[in-house]
């Protein structure tokens, strides 16, 4: 995607100065950085602390980092090692678990000697992949907006309502539930995205907002609580989310509020997609109340990030002093709320022969 004139990927790896370079979330909308990571320490505190976010990036940014440690120390204490503080780091997107695993099955059986280049070889690899996921994922979504396209009056947009950043973001490029709106874009239906604000790190107001900004699409922010006023009101023509774990059953996982939205457009009759790449399957869990829910520091509640009237970027507090905050990260969409589930491979239902149907070999 483009960030004024040039094209970026939200990681890659410079090749003239031999290092994985992001550009740093945490600021966004505001200031655009880009930021070099070179120790474990600094990928950890990367994910940690959410420079990047969104389960195939921070997947992306883990085999990176594995391969960065292959070049300082390929033994395999180091490999452990390195896969246990990563895996630490986020315990909810499954993506970053299936990277770790990716690079460490990959790497074992390998001499020390050729563990660097290999490493870093499938660490590229597993970007390129991810481009080409989320591509395919615009594709086949396209045909949702195509068919609700149909039916709207000439001129009429089609109103997508997002949470949360599943946007090029969240990933290597394209974006997950993004990918099927700027593909519509690009061929010419008239599209209006409403925008989740998304507390409480607010990336909807900050990412999904700067996104759909910088290219070209209309788009309103509204606050968490007016989809379901929306969808009533018959202002949203689809939900599209995307997802940081969904189970083999169907059941998805997503950032907090995602279950809200289900609900209500399950009792305003809105069709509720989530755009799932197939590295975020959890072909080990079945039930959604298996998956590990994050709960972060409740700084996060009781503080915002914003732009004040001279220019800088600044936290401040929005709670009385001494008020605990509770923060769950992410909740758990039961299957039966989804209306289908959007893949590289095409769109099926949120249910065990849906996934296995798609992905038989993964499935068994």
């Amino acid at each position: 995607m483009k960030v004024g004139s040039a094209n970026y990927r939200s990681i890659w790896h410079d090749e003239t100065k031999g290092r994985v370079r992001i550009i740093d979330q945490r600021w966004l909308p505001h200031e655009f950085r880009v930021v070099d990571l070179i120790s474990r320490a600094d990928f950890a505190t990367a994910i940690a602390e959410m420079w990047v976010r969104g389960a195939p990036l921070i997947g992306a940014a883990a085999a990176h980092a594995i391969a960065e440690e292959m070049k300082r120390d390929p033994s395999d204490a180091n490999l452990d090692s390195a896969w246990e503080e990563l895996h630490a780091t986020r315990p909810t997107a499954v993506n970053l678990r299936w990277a770790l695993d990716e690079m460490r099955t990959l790497l074992r059986p390998l001499p020390e000697s050729e563990r660097a280049t290999a490493a870093h070889k499938r660490a590229l690899e597993i970007c390129d992949e991810d481009v080409e996921i989320n591509r395919m994922i615009g594709v086949h979504g396209l045909e949702i907006i195509r068919e609700i396209a149909a039916t709207k009056p000439p001129g009429a947009p089609v109103n997508i309502l997002t949470h949360c950043n599943a946007g090029w973001l969240a990933t290597v490029d394209w974006g997950t539930a993004t990918s099927p709106i700027y593909h519509a874009h690009a061929e010419g239906i008239p599209v209006h995205v409403w925008v989740d604000e998304t507390r409480p790190r607010n990336q909807g107001a900050l990412l999904t907002a700067w996104e759909m900004n910088s290219h070209g699409i209309p788009h309103h922010l509204i606050v968490d609580n007016a989809g379901g006023h929306l969808m009533q009101h018959g202002q949203v023509d689809v939900v599209i989310v995307g997802t940081d774990r969904t189970t083999a059953a169907g059941d998805v996982c997503n950032k907090i509020g995602t279950y809200l939205k289900a609900l209500a457009a399950a009792d305003n009759n809105v069709p509720f997609y989530v755009a799932l790449p197939s590295p975020t399957i959890d072909w080990t869990v079945r039930k959604g109340h298996e998956i590990p829910i994050e709960e972060r520091d409740g700084r996060e509640v009781t503080h915002v990030q914003g732009r004040l009237a001279d220019g800088r970027v600044s936290e401040v507090q929005i709670s009385p002093d001494g008020t605990p905050a509770g923060n769950p990260a992410f909740d758990v969409t039961p299957a039966r709320l989804v209306t289908g589930l959007i893949t590289e491979r095409g769109i099926c239902k949120a249910s065990p022969e849906g996934l296995a149907a798609m992905f038989p070999e993964r499935a068994a």
